[in-house]
C-alpha cells in the first residue's frame, strides 16, 4: 500500500489533486483510515494514477477522464481510442483558433506601429535629473528581485525608470510578481519619460550607490539617446538601455481593495520556512516544481499558513520563494499583506510608504 504522499511522488499528481479526484470519485483510495481519514492506495492504482496525470496534463475534461479510466483495462479499446481522438481534435481546433487570433493581433500591432517605430524612451530630448542616493538605492533594493530572466521576454529582464514631474518610479516584473518603488527627483521639468535599464546596469548603479561617501549629495541620472548614465562625484555607471517598451504597469497595479493584515516579518518568515507547503506546477522544462504556501487571514486578523488539506475557499496560494523575496525586499520588521479574491494578486506593502510594494500572482491549487 502507498500513502497519499508516496502516491503523489510516484504518480506526478499532487496531494491536493489526489484528494480532489477521490472526492470526485475518479481515483478512490483502496483504504481510508476510519479514525484519521488518511488515504492508502493499492499497488495496482499507481498505473491508474499515472494515466490520470497524463490525461490531466493533456487538459482532458473530467467527464471524459472518467470514461477513459473506466474503459482502459477493458478488452474493447474502441471507446478509449475514440475519446482520445476526440480530445485531440478539440486541442487541434483550439490551437488553430488561437493561431488565427494571434495572427489578427500581430496585424493590429503592425498597423499601430507603422510607419513610425515606437521608441523605448517616452518623451522628447535628453533626460537629466538628480536623485537622493539613499532613496534611489532603497528603490532599487525594493524592486530588483522581481526582474525577469526569461530570454523569450528580454524587456522584462530590466528595471523601468519612469520619471514624471518630480517623481521617479522604479519598476520590475517577471509576470509572476511585480515590485514598484518611488523616489523624489529634481531638475527634470520635462514630459514623462521612461527607459528600461538592463538588470546588469541596474546592479552596477546599485553598486555605485554603495561606494564611499555619506550619500548626502544627490546622484545624477541622464538618458541621452540609447545611453543611460548614473554619476556620483567622479564615478559613473553607464550603458545601453534596452530597446523595448515596458508594459503599462499602472494598469497592472489597479487592484480592488482587499483585506489587510499586519505581519511581524521575522515570525512570519519563520512560519513560512518551517510551515506546510504544497507542490505547484513546473514552469520550465527540466526545472523543479513550485513550492507553494497557502495563506488565509483569520477572523482575528492574523495570517495563517494553512496545513495540507485545508481547502477553505478564501485561501490564497503563492510561490513561497517569491513571498520570502518580497518580505526581504520590503526591508521592514512589519509589513502589510493585502488579500483580495483568491484569484487576485497578493500585495506586500510597507506601513510607512504606500508607494513601495510588491505584487505576487496567486497560484491555482490543483483540483
Amino acid at each position: 500500500m502507498r500513502s497519499i504522499g508516496e502516491m503523489a511522488r510516484d504518480s506526478g499528481l499532487g496531494v491536493s489533486a489526489l484528494r480532489f479526484y477521490d472526492r470526485a470519485g475518479v481515483l478512490v483510495p483502496a483504504r481510508v483510515d476510519p479514525v484519521s481519514g488518511y488515504r492508502w492506495y493499492a499497488p495496482g492504482q499507481l498505473d491508474e494514477a499515472r494515466l490520470l496525470a497524463r490525461l490531466r496534463r493533456a487538459g482532458m475534461p473530467l467527464a471524459d477522464v472518467r470514461l477513459v479510466l473506466a474503459g482502459w483495462s477493458g478488452a474493447d479499446s474502441d471507446l478509449v481510442r475514440g475519446l482520445l481522438q476526440a480530445h485531440l481534435r478539440r486541442l487541434e481546433q483550439g490551437l488553430a483558433d488561437a493561431r488565427s487570433e494571434f495572427s489578427a493581433l500581430r496585424a493590429l500591432l503592425d498597423h499601430r506601429e507603422n510607419p513610425m517605430t515606437t521608441s523605448s524612451v517616452t518623451g522628447t530630448g535628453p533626460v537629466r535629473l538628480s536623485v537622493p542616493a539613499p532613496e534611489l538605492a532603497a528603490a532599487l533594493d525594493a524592486v530588483r528581485f522581481a526582474a525577469g530572466t526569461d530570454p523569450e521576454l528580454p524587456v522584462l529582464g530590466g528595471v523601468l525608470f519612469d520619471v514624471e514631474d518630480d517623481v521617479l518610479h522604479v519598476v520590475a516584473t517577471d509576470r509572476y510578481r511585480m515590485a514598484v518603488a518611488r523616489t523624489g527627483t529634481t531638475g527634470h521639468g520635462g514630459p514623462r519619460a521612461q527607459v528600461v535599464v538592463p538588470a546588469p546596469l541596474a546592479d552596477a548603479m546599485r553598486a555605485l550607490l554603495s561606494g564611499d561617501g555619506d550619500g548626502a549629495e544627490p546622484v545624477r541620472l541622464a538618458v541621452d539617446g540609447d545611453r543611460v548614465t548614473l554619476e556620483t562625484g567622479d564615478r559613473q555607471a553607464a550603458g545601453q538601455r534596452l530597446a523595448y517598451d515596458f508594459p503599462d504597469y499602472r494598469r497592472l497595479v489597479r487592484l480592488p481593495s482587499g483585506r489587510r493584515a499586519l505581519v511581524e516579518v521575522p515570525a512570519f518568515r519563520k512560519a513560512l520556512e518551517t510551515g506546510p507547503v504544497r507542490a505547484g506546477e513546473v514552469r520550465e522544462q527540466g526545472g523543479a516544481g513550485q513550492v507553494l504556501s497557502v495563506l488565509r487571514v483569520a477572523d482575528d486578523g492574523t495570517v495563517i499558513v494553512c496545513a495540507d488539506g485545508d481547502d477553505d475557499p478564501g485561501n490564497v496560494a503563492v510561490d513561497r520563494g517569491f513571498l520570502l523575496d518580497a518580505l526581504a525586499a520590503g526591508a521592514r520588521d512589519r509589513l502589510v499583506l493585502e488579500f483580495g479574491a483568491p484569484t487576485a494578486p497578493l500585495a506586500v506593502r510597507r506601513t510607512d510608504d504606500e508607494d513601495a510594494f510588491s505584487l505576487l500572482m496567486p497560484v491555482r491549487l490543483e483540483a
